[in-house]
């Protein structure tokens, strides 16, 4: 099984120090995406259809709305990694350069000595009960040379800013407006298809276009960016959050966040640290 030791919550994101014995299924998220190793078994990690390597040598970066999943082989005996999910509106603002947006250059990340000072930096502040106003430096300074080395050798534009996402057409604004609006009910994207005055191959293959992501991973985004608020902010049982993002049980809801996240929602809630 997997477990998280410890989830930190704030505005910069989360950053978890979590153990991992599976794969995770397909996912994305509104966040820049970090992972570096701890301890254990080397992994990998799969962005689209690339494979990368989690190692002490190599950390992987994802950029926002991009589909991933944590990789392992057959028989992986397990690790202990620290990944971070970085809001891409306070890197910017941490870092008071609004040139950039939290968009990597390139998904493998060579762990130099200043990487792995401030990692470490980052793990013992996570492992405290008490946590300090270093921990945002810190972890800035991480991400930033994260950041700075990936475009090192890469000549790419960074085409527009990954804080959110634009989307030219009309038809799949409304699609999203309804997703946002009903993602705790039961949805038929061929409806919402409907509604949005499309075809279901059209519809599919125009969201693809204009978000990067299928309508069915959208969705299931939304439903966990909600979970995860539910779990954290409120005291809201696990079954009636289950039930607010239309599951039919506790149990399949408890499938649904640990084949994502990793972890049960019960635990990730204990294991949960936010900060204001």
């Amino acid at each position: 099984m997997s477990a998280s030791f410890t989830v930190y919550r704030g505005r910069f994101g989360r950053a978890t120090i979590s153990h991992l014995s599976k794969p995770l299924s397909p996912h994305a998220h509104r966040e820049g995406h970090l992972v570096f190793k701890i301890s254990g078994a080397d992994a990998k990690m799969k962005i689209e259809q690339d494979l990368f390597d989690i190692s002490e040598e190599l950390a992987v970066a994802i950029n926002p709305w991009k589909v991933h999943q944590f990789w392992a082989e057959h028989n992986w005996a397990g690790g202990v990694y620290l990944v971070l999910y970085i809001q891409p509106d306070w890197f910017l603002e941490f870092g008071k350069d609004t040139r950039k947006g939290l968009s990597f250059g390139s998904g493998n990340i060579y762990v130099t000595d200043e990487m792995r000072y401030l990692s470490n930096l980052v793990i013992a502040h996570l492992l405290r009960e008490q946590h300090s106003d270093a921990f945002s430096d810190y972890l800035y300074q991480l991400t930033k040379e994260c950041y700075d080395q990936s475009w090192e050798d890469n000549v790419c534009d960074i085409r527009h800013s990954q804080a959110g996402i634009s989307i030219t057409d009309f038809r799949i604004r409304n699609s999203i407006r309804l997703m946002r609006d009903n993602f705790g009910e039961e949805i038929f994207l061929d409806n919402i298809a409907r509604d949005s005055g499309l075809s279901r191959p059209h519809f599919y293959k125009l969201f693809r276009q204009n978000v990067g992501l299928t309508p069915n991973m959208y969705l299931n985004m939304l439903r966990m960016e909600n979970a995860i608020d539910l779990l954290t902010t409120t005291t809201e049982s696990i079954t009636s959050i289950g039930l607010d993002m239309g599951f039919s049980s506790q149990a399949s809801f408890t499938r649904f966040f640990t084949s994502n996240v990793g972890i049960a929602p019960t635990d990730y809630r204990r294991a949960t640290v936010v900060c204001g």
